[in-house]
């Protein structure tokens, strides 16, 4: 297995620059792990694929307003950081552009109200450990950030989250669960399907590329995640009774994948992950994966690999661009049974 087994081409026009209104009129693309056939409907229609009784597993985590612009102190000099991963108050690891420029010592200017960042501690590339002077003021000033492959303005910011997130942490969205509406899921719940909610907190590994040419060698970094003993209990009683547990979105594969990582069923956990999922992982979990069309060579298309068979996503995706599904965080969405 090579990361060049993970690379296609994508038209620069299907990469989608804003949200399809209502969310879940996108296009969903369903495919059979058991007949291999693909069948294109819309994300509303799940109601109809879902049965009573299956289990749909969400990713609750919240994108915070990560984004920081700032200059360094006594110049012009305009950096941005990224807000990754919280240490301790007021203590954060950080993504800082133009990396080149900010230096341990370096101290940034953020807002006119006074506060700044002072930087502690270099990591790898452009990461760095920056002191914030007063962390309750982060929020107010901060910006949701969008991928660097959207270029348009996001006109709502809560757009960018999904309907049911509650928990702050995240500097990406759980992109899967973006096609949800408060309507969709009354739906499904009236239907008799049943929702559990876990937490992981999208962090770098999202904007990081596999660069390795073997995906083995690829350094996942660590993302913070709980599933609660009520999720635990719920997701053991559904497979002990033969019902389907259905993710939303890579992040919550990865969560359910952690707890179940001991094979003593799934069991609750609170702390960090850097589980890289990979084609020949045997899954504990789930039965189905609901998730957006993921870029080239990154461990999130990997991972769907891993699930629905290297050679099926090869096929689906080409089948996706042919066809013009949109792609990536405001595409379109794959249901895999």
């Amino acid at each position: 297995m090579k990361t060049s087994d993970f690379d296609y081409h994508l038209p620069p026009e299907l990469i989608a620059q804003t949200p399809i209104e209502p969310r879940d009129q996108s296009r969903l693309m369903v495919l059979s792990r058991a007949d291999g056939s693909i069948e294109h409907r819309h994300f509303f229609e799940i109601v109809e694929l879902l049965h009573q009784g299956d289990v749909l597993v969400f990713n609750d985590s919240r994108v915070i307003p990560a984004r920081l612009i700032g200059h360094k102190e006594g110049s012009e000099g305009k950096v941005e950081l990224l807000l990754l991963r919280r240490l301790s108050p007021g203590l954060w690891e950080t993504l800082a552009r133009p990396g080149r420029r900010v230096n341990v010592g370096t101290r940034i200017e953020i807002a006119a109200d006074g506060l700044w960042g002072e930087v502690l501690e270099r990591g790898d590339g452009a990461i760095r450990v920056v002191h914030f002077s007063d962390e309750a003021v982060l929020e107010r000033v901060g910006r949701v950030p969008l991928p660097p492959y959207i270029h348009l303005p996001l006109e709502d910011p809560e757009r960018y989250q999904t309907v049911y997130s509650r928990v702050k942490g995240s500097v990406a969205a759980p992109t899967a669960g973006l096609h949800f509406t408060p309507e969709l899921l009354q739906h499904l719940e009236e239907k008799g399907v049943q929702f559990a909610f876990v937490t992981l907190h999208v962090g770098l590994d999202t904007f990081s590329p596999v660069r390795v040419a073997d995906p083995m060698d690829h350094p996942m970094h660590k993302e913070y995640g709980e599933l609660r003993d009520s999720v635990s209990q719920q997701l053991n009683e559904a497979k002990a009774e033969g019902r389907r547990i259905i993710c939303v979105g890579t992040t919550t594969v990865r969560v359910l994948e952690q707890g179940a990582i001991k094979g003593r069923g799934i069991e609750a956990f609170q702390g960090w992950t850097d589980l890289l999922i990979l084609p020949g992982h045997h899954f504990h979990t789930l039965d189905g994966l609901i998730t957006n069309f993921h870029l080239p060579r990154s461990t999130l298309l990997m991972l769907v690999a891993a699930f629905a068979g290297q050679g099926f996503i090869k096929q689906a995706y080409e089948e996706a661009i042919h066809l013009g599904y949109r792609f990536y965080s405001f595409g379109d969405a794959m249901l895999v049974l």
